[in-house]
């Protein structure tokens, strides 16, 4: 207990005292600056960054991060909508700004129950297809797509989402039709395409204790098997208060007995009140629209500025505590005006989930997250000076 609630007191006594809007002390130092010795700091981008649509917002993406992750492009419906038709317009684009850019390059996803054509399971007469028909099917996608970015995308989400809440596999089609072994195919199609690539496991909600029973189940069993498996991505689309710091530190430590890397792929804090007390991001979820679920249309009011900042720092103290087996954290988008929860699980709605604002200027959180990294690196020189004086 003592080990894990110092660095949590850490962030208040860092906030205390500026003001919302203040961005007068920033400290004049990019994000990737700030955790170059701990781990990669990504972002998700979309079709708008990756053809370079919008000048700034690119320019932020570049001075920022040094690693980034699709949102759409590299999904079965994108890439290959159609059987035998592939489209790597977009999905070429976005390997050639990372590329370009020197940065860390992520491929999600290979193989989702969401976002993958249905004409995928059926054949022509609409039936669902057999076992070895899909595994075909697996494959020919998986050494297509894996295969054309060989050496240029460093990893990929081979399975994503694959556990439900109750622990169980998730009786999707690929399960329904080819079996529980799905999975380990897909991590063996891919290590066949690309064998230096990595290749992760990717979730919400791993903080249940019954879903992160079962996750830890399936990568023992693939690690049993011979599976190459190299990371879990734990997506941590969080709120203001859940899941607890406490429990993501348990989470990742968990992990890690697994010698597994760990990254948070997926993080964005959601400041707007829920119409469920689910936390998940099961997108197929969708409420009614009401004024009730979206009370700050006109701006985030300041007190709650703060709080997204203090939970900011709570969680990057605890990333930093894990330095040593987290090796990258993405942001799900660039702006809060990019953010899915805008529009999930209620449409229309107007979010405030991550560091920088509409306008691509950094809010109290990203000072939080900076004043973290600089409080953590003063602390390691402060003991490495304690230490020297008393070896002397």
């Amino acid at each position: 207990m003592k080990i894990f609630s110092a660095p949590l007191i850490l962030p208040l006594v860092l906030l205390t005292g500026y003001a919302a809007k203040s961005q007068t002390n920033l400290p004049p130092i990019t994000l990737k600056e700030a955790f170059q010795n701990d781990f990669v700091i990504g972002a998700a981008i979309n079709a708008s960054v990756i053809w370079e649509k919008n000048a700034a917002e690119v320019a932020l993406v570049k001075r920022q991060f040094n690693s980034i992750s699709p949102e759409n492009v590299l999904k079965w419906e994108s890439v290959h909508p159609e059987p035998g038709i592939y489209d790597f317009q977009a999905a070429d684009r976005y390997v050639q700004f990372g590329l370009a850019n020197k940065m860390f390059i992520v491929g999600h996803n290979l193989i989702w129950h969401h976002q993958t054509p249905d004409w995928v399971f059926r054949d022509n007469s609409g039936n669902f297809v057999d076992r070895n028909t899909l595994l075909g099917r697996m494959r020919d996608h998986i050494f297509t797509v894996a295969g054309r970015y060989r050496g240029k995308i460093n990893g990929w989400d081979v399975v994503n989402e694959a556990v439900d809440e109750n622990g169980e596999l998730r009786d999707s089609p690929w399960r329904k039709i080819i079996g529980d072994d799905y999975i380990a195919k897909a991590y063996e199609f891919a290590h066949e395409a690309d064998p230096q690539a990595q290749l992760y496991y990717n979730d919400f909600d791993l903080e249940s204790r019954r879903k992160q029973k079962g996750a830890i189940a399936l990568i023992k069993q693939l690690q049993a098997q011979g599976v190459k498996i190299t990371g879990v991505g734990l997506q941590e689309h969080d709120t203001l208060k859940q899941p607890s710091s406490r429990r993501v530190d348990q989470t990742i430590s968990t992990f890690e007995k697994l010698g597994l890397k760990v990254m948070i792929t997926e993080l964005d804090v959601n400041v707007l009140p829920s119409p469920t007390k689910r936390l998940d991001a099961e997108v197929s979820r969708n409420f009614q629209s009401s004024p009730k679920w979206d009370p700050y249309t006109n701006g985030l009011p300041d007190p709650v500025q703060r709080q997204l900042a203090r939970r900011y720092a709570d969680l990057f103290s605890v990333f930093l505590k894990h330095r040593e087996c987290i090796s990258r954290v993405t942001f799900w988008g660039v702006t809060d005006g990019d953010s899915w929860l805008n529009t999930y699980p209620i449409r229309g709605r107007t979010d405030y989930p991550l560091l920088f604002d509409r306008a691509g200027k950094g809010k109290p959180a990203f000072e939080a997250v900076l004043k973290i990294a600089q409080s953590q690196k003063v602390a390691a020189n402060t003991s490495r000076e304690e230490s020297s004086a008393a070896h002397y």
